[in-house]
């Protein structure tokens, strides 16, 4: 696979992101260049350390960085402050330096913590991405988004706080399990549907999606390098949300209510995005803003990664009308949805009719029952 390099262009804090085959090896290297404090911090969870710490270790330490390392536990019910507070803890033993770094070897929820860690330790130091799941090298890693979960909804609490350097390695993802695999999938079609409609294209041609046995290397270069880029053009026009950046949060507005009412055991974030894109396209299609062939489209390729799409019969409708409510993007009381016009294209609406909403939602739980 090809070497990338992806800027993410911004006025201040500007960064790249490093997309090449074994560049794990190399990630010692790649930090050497950014003129860092000696002492590091990586970051992971047992099972991505277990794959990959000795790796990471052995880069860091071969380019004369000392080195250290602290492991949050596995799974998004652990994205708390509590877990962070640990994190502050191992930092204060070792002695970390405002000119020190935070290297984050893990998922989203890894990325997600250390990165808000990084953003609050000595008031901020260095921090440098090195996603594992393809969900996270094509969203949680890019853009500065970090932060932890409070009991009534993911991610009300955390700043915006850019890395320093994305480091992707693909060879990583031959551990990754398929679940998270489709799961990540789920967050590469977001960008089809919102940004690149060559990308959606490249994905309906796809035979199947679902695992990675079923994409050439050729494909996923195409899938991780538009991605990325995607992510960068509109982290780099918008970097703290005020306008255009809204457009990433496609399906995430239910998706992030379905995870959150489940505990965050029984869905994994693409799945919830998958069910989000799912309802966000019916509402679309029902305030006739985009056709029912581009309806058709999207959920046939969230049919063939094998995603969800449609809500746990489990769940009440009223509990997932009530957890909008406590969805960062609400506005003056109003919830805010991204809503497809058409492949590669979408708005910002908070003019949806709650009882439209409701009725999707209702359609969505229905046809889990009929199956």
């Amino acid at each position: 696979m090809t070497q990338s390099v992806i800027p993410v262009n911004l006025p201040q804090n500007a960064y790249e992101i490093a997309l090449a085959s074994d560049s794990l090896d190399r990630l010692g290297v790649w930090i050497k260049s950014l003129n860092l404090g000696r002492k590091v911090m990586l970051v992971s969870n047992p099972t991505v350390f277990g794959y990959y710490g000795k790796r990471a270790v052995a880069s860091l330490e071969s380019a004369g960085f000392e080195v250290h390392h602290y492991l949050f536990p596995d799974g998004e019910e652990y994205k708390t402050l509590d877990s962070v507070s640990g994190l502050y803890n191992a930092a204060l033993e070792v002695g970390l330096e405002r000119n020190s770094t935070f290297v984050a070897l893990g998922g989203g929820v890894v990325g997600d913590m250390t990165g808000f860690a990084a953003a609050t330790w000595l008031r901020g130091i260095g921090f440098i991405q090195v996603p594992t799941t393809l969900l996270a090298m094509v969203d949680a890693s890019i853009g500065g988004k970090t932060g932890v979960n409070h009991p009534q909804g993911k991610n009300l609490i955390g700043a915006f706080y850019q890395p320093r350097l994305v480091l992707i390695d693909p060879m990583v993802l031959a551990t990754l399990p398929e679940r998270e695999f489709r799961a990540g999938i789920a967050e590469v079609i977001k960008y089809g549907v919102i940004w690149d409609a060559d990308l959606f294209r490249q994905l309906e041609a796809a035979k199947r999606l679902a695992s990675p046995r079923d994409i050439s290397n050729q494909l996923l270069h195409e899938i991780l390098m538009r991605s990325c880029q995607a992510k960068a053009e509109v982290v780099s026009q918008d970097e703290k949300e005020a306008g255009l950046r809204a457009i990433l949060n496609y399906g995430h507005t239910i998706g992030h209510a379905v995870e959150s009412l489940t505990g965050y055991t029984e869905l994994l974030h693409g799945e919830g995005v998958a069910i989000g894109m799912i309802a966000a396209s019916r509402l679309a299609l029902a305030l006739n803003l985009w056709s029912a062939d581009d309806d058709a489209r999207q959920a046939q390729v969230i049919a063939k990664a094998g995603l969800p799409t449609t809500i746990p019969p489990a769940l009440d409708i009223d509990a997932i009308l009530a957890k909008l409510q406590t969805d960062k993007k609400v506005k003056d009381g109003q919830v805010r949805f991204v809503l497809p016009t058409s492949i590669g294209h979408a708005i910002v609406s908070d003019r949806v009719p709650p009882d439209l909403i409701q009725n999707t939602l209702a359609s969505l739980q229905k046809q889990t029952v009929q199956t």
